[in-house]
Order: C-alpha cells, then structure tokens, then sequence
C-alpha cells in the first residue's frame, strides 16, 4: 500500500479508537453517575458497570454513594433554662437522588453548606425546648433522633437523607466558663474552711474529752494509793504498837533515838548535864 493512501486510513483508526473510548464509561461500585448532554442531564442514574454515552457531546459526572460525613463548626445555643453552651455536632449523610442533588445543590460544597443551616436551625430550635442537663445527659439521644428526623425532612428535596446527627461535645462559652468555675472555686473554698472549722472543733472535743477522762483515772489512782498507803501506815503503825507492847523498854529507847535525831543537828547547841534523863541511853 502506498504511503499516501495509508495515513488516511491511520487517522480513520486514531478517529475510532477515540470515538470508542469517549462513548464508553464505568461507574465504581461505590458511585453512582448521571450523563450530561451540553449541561443538561439525560437518561436517568447510571449505577455501577460499564455503560455507553455520545463521544464529545455528552459526558458524565460521578457522585459518592456512600454514608459521607459533615462536622460542622461550634456554635452558640440557648437552652429552656436560659443557658448558653457551645454545641459541637457532626452529620452523616448521603446523596440518594443524584438528579435532583444535581439540579439543586451540584456540589458537595454546596450541599455542606445547606446541612449547616438546616441542622443548626433545627438543634437551635431542639435543645431550646430542653434544659441543660437534659441536653448533656438525660434527653440528648432523644434530641438526636428529633434532630435527624426533621432534618432529613426538610434536606429531602435536595435529594439528599440524613441519616445521623450527634453531637460530639458540649462545652460553655468562655465568659460563662470563667464565672462557673469562680463559683466552683468560691464553694470548694466555702466547704475547705467548713471542713477545717469541723474538724478543729472536733478535735477540740476530742482533746477535751481525753484530758477529762486523764483526769478522773489521775484522780482514781491517786485516791487507790491514798487509801493503799493509809492502809500500809496504819498496819506499820499496828505492827509497831504490838512490838512496843511487848518490850516497853525499847519503846523508850526508840523514842529516844528519835529525839536525838531531831535534836543534834547540823550547828545545833544543847546544854545539859551529864545526869540528864535525856541523856539516859548515851551514858
């Protein structure tokens, strides 16, 4: 074949290679497509496999089939009770109508954006009908599903469920935080010098009370010995009196040594004679 007649034939092929592959498509298992023909959408969802399209007048967008999740930034809310507290929430969603997500929304910006109002419009309108502690402990699951099920209400006409709002924390704005946590301090404080004036007035008591009960077994010992030396005296002088009553003559003696003893003391001077009786045992 001459080379003038086979590049006609090689741009033919280019031309129908290219038309082949611009007419032919797949969609993953976890999307889902829509053909669009100068803008416009044509010929309903495309779910996964290989499919056909006009080569270079139509083309095809694809969209996430699965649960896909939203965390929306925190914001200021206002309880029954008048508390304002920070609420942080997220959203699991997903697109269930790709055509009309498309006419309405096309981009998942887009459609974020439309979930932070709805949602927040909604937890706004939620929690303002509970107090606090309902919405941080008793109620808030209850809230959820009130929450999501309005949403994914009002949400249904951008082809677009909601299929779970939570929320993530609950925190007090700044101002509120710094005065709650002066009064916590102010009551932690109050309760301390409680404590303390308690426990010194206990311990008082308890001082007291030993000091009472270490003078009354003082006071008992004293009174044992009291009566056990009076006891001990008046059997020495019981032992004493019957010796004495059997030897008269020691008695005199003894109560002579005594008197010595109390008599010749240290620089004392007694002038007697040698015939005094108190002289009678020295001779």
């Amino acid at each position: 074949m001459a080379p003038n007649k086979s590049i006609p034939l090689l741009v033919l092929l280019a031309v129908l290679f290219l038309a082949g592959s611009q007419s032919m498509y797949t969609v993953d298992q976890t999307e889902m497509g829509i053909v669009l023909q100068l803008g416009k959408p044509v010929g309903g969802v495309k779910g996964p496999g290989l499919h056909l399209k006009v080569p270079f007048i139509q083309n095809v967008i694809f969209f996430d089939a699965r649960v896909l999740e939203y965390d929306a930034r925190p914001e200021e809310i206002l309880t029954s009770d008048k508390k304002a507290m920070l609420v942080d929430n997220y959203t699991k969603w997903r697109i269930v109508d790709p055509l009309q997500f498309y006419r309405t929304l096309r981009t998942v910006i887009n459609a974020q954006s439309r979930l932070d109002d709805i949602i927040y419009s909604q937890l706004r309108v939620a929690l303002g009908r509970y107090t606090l502690v309902d919405v941080v402990a008793d109620k808030r699951a209850q809230i959820m599903r009130e929450v999501t099920a309005r949403s994914s209400e009002l949400i249904g006409e951008y082809g677009i469920e909601v299929v779970d709002v939570r929320i993530k924390r609950t925190d007090l704005p700044p101002e509120n935080e710094r005065a709650i946590f002066g009064r916590m301090r102010a009551e932690r404080e109050r309760q301390a010098k409680q404590y303390r004036s308690e426990g010194t007035e206990e311990s008082a008591k308890v001082k007291s009370a030993a000091d009472r009960e270490r003078a009354v077994i003082l006071a008992d010992a004293e009174r044992e010995a009291q009566v056990l030396r009076g006891e001990g005296e008046a059997e020495a002088t019981r032992i004493f009196a019957e010796s004495l009553k059997r030897s008269p003559e020691f008695f005199a003696f003894k109560r002579s040594l005594d008197a010595y003893e109390k008599s010749f003391k240290d620089n004392t001077r007694v002038l007697l004679t040698p015939k005094s009786e108190f002289l009678e045992f020295m001779r």
